[in-house]
């Protein structure tokens, strides 16, 4: 198993170029199972997660390759599949994307409820809500989601949960949607980038889809859907990432494939702390340093709003500001592993069920931490480029799940962070 060494204190500079979004290529690669003929999709990032649906989907029957250039290359070769089993699907959420395709194109299914990250509860009852007023028969058998229908009807669904709306059963039910008969109407559908980037690729295949990043989705059923080529947008929670390194360590960097129009909440609140971020184009902005950190109040919300995505690395942030800020968990309120764990690095903050008190200190400083999610593992890379001493980051197989070769882009930017296994001695740093 691996793990990281930070080396904290050293000033970052140069440029990074943000890689394509996970959460917009999974379940764009789930779609490729509504379709004939062959689908490019560029800009897919190299990760585990994106390793694993490939394999999902090559146990349904797609043939998945990844060309040359980096592109992904899917065909669908054999439609008498429909298990997606446990082994797979426990270790991310996305996989439960699969299960509006196959219904809709296979009028059978047989998936695993789903793992991913320990953040909370995180139910599928919308999904199964959305699909069952669309005509399927569902029911749960032995840690499965059995589902089967003669067709799928359009209809009106309302995808409201007790924590706003369902990013990834908006997934499933939009793309349950574009072979239905009829029109579905999608009331409060969550009108997050990701799930804006999966209304256009499906509209590039055939569907019909209006009202694409707003809460009202409005889907006329196709009978079939074709191949087509996408690029998938730029990952606007590793950008975030970045720009909050580049702000923790008072560096100016740039960062390249970066839409700030997809982090306004970020910007806000980063503008309310005391840094300056100059936007220099569409795709590239630079984050300026700041003389100190002003403590904010910040609350995660659906997007517009401040993504839970990106929690994790503002409070690492906000450890070292002058003063008490405090973050509300709207989204999942039990996220909140990384504090015990920033905590350990110097870091004051009381957690209060859904609140995060935290009280700014002068300095963090290096010490042995634990993972527990993919978020808190970038909340970790985070401080411990900013803390004095070296940060020893162990379980970063988390962080592998959805950053690309993060290690990689902060060395050219000049950190001093290092991977081993945890069987070696640590002697040094690069």
């Amino acid at each position: 198993m691996d793990k990281f060494l930070v080396t904290g204190g050293q000033e970052l500079k140069g440029s990074v170029t943000i890689s394509g979004s996970k959460n917009a290529a999974l379940p764009i690669m789930a779609a490729t199972i509504l379709s004939e003929g062959k689908n490019i999709i560029k800009g897919v990032p190299r990760l585990r997660d994106v390793d694993t649906m490939a394999q999902i989907l090559t146990e349904l029957g797609v043939r998945v390759t990844r060309l040359p250039n980096g592109d992904i290359e899917t065909e669908v070769k054999n439609e008498s599949e429909s298990l997606a089993r446990y082994e797979l699907v426990k270790t991310m959420r996305a996989s439960i994307c699969v299960l509006g395709p196959l219904m809709a194109k296979r009028k059978t299914a047989r998936v695993s409820l789903p793992g991913g990250c320990v953040i909370g509860v995180r139910p599928v009852d919308l999904h199964e809500k959305g699909l069952q007023l669309l005509g399927a028969n569902l029911v749960s058998e032995h840690g499965y989601i059995i589902g089967k229908t003669k067709k799928l009807i359009g209809t009106e669904i309302y995808l409201g949960g007790a924590f706003g709306s369902t990013v990834t059963g908006t997934d499933n039910v939009l793309m349950a949607a574009t072979l239905a008969e009829g029109r579905t109407v999608v009331d409060n559908a969550a009108c997050e980038p990701e799930v804006q980037d999966l209304a256009v690729f499906l509209t590039k295949m055939g569907a019909k889809i209006s009202g694409i990043g707003t809460p009202r989705l409005i889907i006329d059923g196709v009978k079939s859907l074709k191949g087509t080529t996408h690029t998938i947008i730029p990952d606007r929670i590793e950008a975030g990432t970045f720009i909050i390194a580049g702000a923790i360590t008072g560096s100016r960097i740039t960062v390249k494939n970066c839409r700030l129009e997809h982090l306004s909440a970020l910007v806000d609140k980063l503008r309310d702390i005391g840094l300056t971020l100059n936007k220099n184009s569409e795709t590239e902005c630079t984050v300026l340093p700041g003389k100190k950190f002003n403590p904010v109040d910040i609350s995660t919300l659906p997007y517009p709003g401040f993504p839970t995505d990106l929690q994790a690395q503002m409070m690492a942030l906000l450890s070292l500001a002058d003063g008490i800020s405090v973050i509300t968990e709207k989204i999942y309120p039990d996220r909140f592993m990384h504090v015990a764990e920033l905590n350990r690095l110097g870091a004051q903050i009381r957690k209060e069920g859904p609140y995060a008190i935290i009280k700014g200190v002068p300095k963090l400083s290096g010490a042995p931490v634990m993972a527990s999610d993919l978020r808190a593992s970038a909340a970790m890379v985070v401080a411990g480029l900013a803390a004095e001493g070296t940060t020893e980051i162990h379980r970063v197989y988390h962080i592998d799940r959805g950053y690309e070769k993060i290690e990689e882009k902060l060395k050219k930017l000049g950190a001093k962070i290092k991977r081993v296994s945890d069987k070696e001695t640590a002697t040094g740093d690069e």
